[in-house]
């Protein structure tokens, strides 16, 4: 996936303005190109998980392929890690296969953004471009 820096930075500014708390949204794609950035609300208000309200990400998902796009990322925020999938991560994915999972880490001094493809347990990291 590739992704401008206008709505990368709309990601970090998420995970930043929800911090201490785990921020959560996704990505839609056209063409591997991203074109629109979903927010979403963690409805667990925690600096450990995030939950969602499963009715309205799917109208979100069917708005987004309604419009002729795709799921191109879930992100999430890391606010006491390094931005790599944690177990929880890795066993949430396995109901999205082929989606990235872009991480935004805001343990440290400034966010640092990575970003993942889970497939059975099997994590590779791919480059945010």
């Amino acid at each position: 996936m590739q992704i401008s820096p206008r709505l990368l930075d709309s990601v970090v500014a998420h995970a930043v303005r929800d911090a201490p708390n785990v921020c959560c949204g996704v990505v839609a794609v056209r063409d591997g190109v991203a074109e629109a950035v979903h927010p979403l609300e963690n409805l667990a208000a925690s600096p450990l998980r995030f939950e969602v309200d499963g009715m309205a990400l799917h109208h979100l998902l069917t708005e987004i392929e309604d419009g002729g796009a795709t799921l191109g990322a879930i992100y999430h925020s890391h606010t006491r890690s390094a931005p790599y999938p944690s177990q929880t991560d890795i066993n949430f994915a396995g109901g999205w296969p082929g989606t990235e999972w872009l991480i935004v880490g805001t343990k440290g001094p400034e966010p640092e953004v990575r970003s993942f493809l889970i497939d059975g347990g099997t994590v590779t990291e791919v480059e945010v471009t």
